[in-house]
């Protein structure tokens, strides 16, 4: 465990993904970086345990190979829907590469160990009680530093203390996520629609998938749900399926866009600055691409351009998660989509081609026209 330097170029408050990726992405570019948490590795947090093609793709620029490492790979996106009693399913392939699955474990552990062959100071176990203009304090003295990242996630400290609370949007819902000891059945990540909440399947391993839910009720957990989706229970019930590692973990899951991410010499990476709902599979694709920008922007000696490209970076998934959220709370008109989809998968194909970044938004909406005629003529 490293100790608290005297002083330090870049102060990473925070030692999960976003806080090691932007410790990385600074070291690429020359400076001298201490990465701090109150925790000790490895650092779980629930989620769908899915890395997207693009996010594969972010982590290889940091240097960061993902594929190889124990992750299992999948091909593309199936949605599921048999909430009105007629099962419909829909699926595409990624146009380009593939996804990865893996524990949130295993990810934070290849990562710290990434970020220490970089050189990063990593500080585990410090306890950070502020920040002001000569540093941080961090286990009773001040660290002098030149610049201030909060990474410490979607209840940030360091957003209060930088007075970057301010928010454009804020939602929640509330994820919750379990491990089966069992092969994944499909190629694919798979998404079952329910009333009121969402299922996710990831593989994880070889003979390992994670299953987290997603909904509105913070009360509501895997146990309530599985009923709704009779496929996934007998594939777990009949395979005498068990539960591996964790037990079942929650968290927040936000829409949440900031008013500013940066401050002064403060900057805001990964769930600290602004989130979206989880249903969009790219919370760590974010953090992966805040990190690029973030490292470019200290080079440059600039915060202002990492406040301008967070904001471009974020438009996409934003556009995506409000648009699957909208077919949330519309069942009906879910169920009508999701059967004009698979009477024309190109119509998917697209939608998925846009959601990795992999078509452009003329196109997109292009592709959307004939959809809608396709739902009124469906």
């Amino acid at each position: 465990m490293n100790r608290l330097p005297r002083s330090t170029d870049v102060f990473v408050i925070g030692g999960g993904p976003a806080g090691l990726a932007a410790a990385i992405a600074a070291r690429q570019r020359g400076f001298a970086v201490t990465v701090a948490d109150c925790s000790i590795p490895p650092i779980d947090k629930a989620c769908g345990e899915g890395v997207m093609p693009d996010g594969v793709v972010a982590a290889r620029s940091l240097g960061i190979e993902l594929e190889g490492a124990g992750a299992q790979p999948f091909r593309g996106i199936r949605f599921c829907d048999r909430s009105a009693g007629i099962p419909t399913h829909v699926e595409a392939a990624f146009p380009k590469g593939q996804g990865l699955g893996l524990r949130r474990t295993a990810l934070h552990q290849i990562m710290v160990e990434h970020a220490a062959e970089a050189g990063v100071n990593l500080a585990w176990g410090a306890r950070i009680t502020g920040i002001g203009e000569e540093g941080v304090v961090a286990d009773g003295r001040t660290v002098r530093t030149r610049w201030i990242v909060g990474a410490d996630g979607s209840h940030s400290a360091v957003r209060r203390w930088a007075g970057l609370d301010a928010c454009e949007r804020d939602s929640r819902r509330f994820g919750f996520r379990r491990h089966y000891g069992v092969a994944p059945w499909s190629e694919f990540m798979e998404i079952h629609w329910g009333e009121a909440c969402q299922l996710y399947i990831t593989p994880v391993g070889p003979r390992e998938i994670c299953v987290a839910l997603i909904s509105r009720n913070p009360h509501l957990r895997l146990d309530d749900v599985l009923p709704q989706f009779p496929e996934v229970s007998q594939r777990l019930a009949g395979s005498g399926a068990s539960l591996t590692g964790t037990p079942e973990r929650g968290a927040v899951s936000a829409s949440r866009r900031l008013k500013a991410v940066c401050r002064g010499n403060v900057a805001l990476v990964g769930d600290a600055s602004g989130s979206v709902d989880a249903i969009t599979g790219e919370g760590l694709c974010l953090l992966f691409q805040h990190a690029v920008a973030l490292g470019g922007a200290l080079e440059d000696g600039e915060l202002g351009l990492y406040q301008a490209e967070h904001r471009r970076i974020g438009r996409r998934p934003e556009f995506m998660a409000d648009l699957m959220l909208f077919l949330d709370h519309r069942g009906r008109l879910r169920r009508r989509a999701l059967r004009a989809m698979a009477s024309r998968p190109h119509l998917f194909a697209g939608m998925l081609a846009m959601h990795v970044g992999e078509l452009s938004r003329f196109d997109f909406f292009r592709n959307s026209l004939s959809f809608g005629w396709r739902l009124v003529t469906l």
